[in-house]
């Protein structure tokens, strides 16, 4: 294999990136312009392979996002029925006979002020 001159020009900005990468890895510019230009006609020929990982993190990224939204309803349901539980719990104990209505009321009150106690936590 012979090795064949080429001229090749660079903008300032590009010229001092080379020059910043070839006392990084302590080469010549020379030498570290032939790595950029391997490594270039290399990704050309075999892809960089950042298309397909890209579609593959995408995918598991709108799965895992899906998931998520189905913990939180869950979580939101347990929430509920654990306000539910004590709401009720404490109306039994007190001995006290309240109508359901003024129950569920008991009901949401609990629920919205531990939604905004967890609101208040992420802040």
């Amino acid at each position: 294999m012979s090795a064949r001159a080429q001229t090749v020009r660079l903008t300032p900005a590009r010229h001092r990136t080379l020059v910043g990468f070839a006392k990084t890895h302590g080469l010549s510019e020379y030498a570290m312009l032939a790595r950029v230009v391997d490594a270039g006609l290399a990704a050309l020929v075999h892809g960089t392979g950042n298309e397909i990982d890209t579609r593959e993190i995408v995918t598991e990224l709108a799965s895992v996002s899906t998931r998520i939204v189905d913990v939180e309803r869950m979580l939101d349901r347990a929430l509920f029925t654990a306000c539910a539980a004590y709401c009720y719990a404490r109306s039994a104990a007190s001995g006290a006979r309240k109508s359901d209505e003024a129950i569920t009321a008991e009901i949401n009150a609990a629920y919205d002020r531990q939604r905004r106690l967890s609101q208040e936590g992420r802040k």
